[in-house]
């Protein structure tokens, strides 16, 4: 999670000085939900994430190198330098390039999925992140039903960041919580603490552990904001003030005691990881990192990468 922040803070700098070409979507607020899932697939799974989930993408194996890259648009980089930022991936090894269009990731997991099926292909899991927003399309009402009835051995998370761009949700949907909306949909809901690494660690891991024995899809909805503009274009100035002084607009994410966060990177002896001094609407540039803090930009293949695309 720290890799992530760090490779967040150097790609919205290089934007700042103009080396970017394209959008820059950032994932403060959102890495223990994020690596939560990334950690819980194996190799064969399907991940199709979202525009925060750098933390997922690296925890799922992607590398350094491989993101910076594109967003250079660098031709070797995965996608050939022929698309840029977030829209990268590997489809042959199970990270699927991001459509921007919301919610309609869902249908290309339940697509890769049931064709697994018909090739009598069976033990995977799909995967595939939304946030709130998402929820209000015609893309998500559908592809969750058809996961639901072709019973997809399918995983569903949903990052409630409180807004969808600049739209509240109390301006999007009526029920009380969105995990609700499982039930209308006949599938097991769950709710976390999506900046509680250690209950998404374990929240997560249930869910991708039931949809692989075979308990239909699972939706996960964690609770959480999203510490920056909508990308590093938004100042983010209509995020309400009490949810930037709440727990959630305060803390990123907090460490499981005794777990991990001992020699991982300069924040490392931190119990909890603040991002108000990172927070796009505190108009203040994060300080230069120290050359030994920086994370070193070379590849780290694991088993699932060491095959070609």
């Amino acid at each position: 999670m720290v890799l992530a922040r760090l490779l967040d803070d150097k790609m919205a700098s290089l934007n700042r000085s103009g080396k970017i070409h394209g959008g820059v979507f950032l994932g403060r607020g959102q890495e223990a939900l994020s690596v939560s899932l990334g950690l819980s697939l194996k190799p064969g799974d399907v991940f199709a994430p979202l525009i925060r989930d750098g933390a997922g993408r690296l925890a799922f194996g992607e590398t350094v190198l491989d993101a910076v890259r594109t967003y250079l648009g660098s031709a070797q980089g995965p996608m050939r330098g022929r698309d840029g930022n977030v829209h990268r991936g590997y489809p042959r090894r199970g990270l699927l390039p991001m459509i921007s269009h919301l919610g309609a990731m869902i249908s290309v997991v339940n697509g890769v999925l049931i064709g697994r099926r018909f090739r009598n292909i069976t033990g995977d899991v799909g995967a595939a992140c939304i946030g709130d927003g998402a929820t209000s399309t015609g893309a998500f009402h559908e592809a969750i039903n058809q996961a639901a009835w072709r019973n997809c051995h399918f995983v569903l998370v949903l990052a409630n960041n409180q807004y969808a761009y600049s739209t509240p949700n109390s301006r999007q949907f009526a029920c009380e919580n969105l995990v609700d909306k499982a039930i209308g949909y006949g599938v097991a809901g769950h709710e976390v603490d999506g900046t509680d690494l250690a209950a998404c660690l374990k929240t997560v891991g249930l869910a991708v552990t039931a949809a692989r024995q075979g308990g239909g899809p699972q939706l996960v909805v964690a609770q959480l904001l999203r510490l920056c503009g909508h990308g590093e274009h938004d100042d983010a100035h209509y995020i309400d003030a009490r949810l930037k002084a709440s727990p959630i607009g305060r803390i990123a994410f907090r460490w499981p005691k005794n777990t991990c966060g001992a020699g991982v990177g300069p924040m490392a002896k931190r119990p909890v990881i603040s991002g108000k001094r990172r927070c796009s609407w505190s108009r203040r540039r994060s300080p230069p990192c120290k050359e030994s803090h920086r994370p070193t930009l070379t590849p780290r293949i694991g088993a699932r990468w060491r095959r070609g695309i």
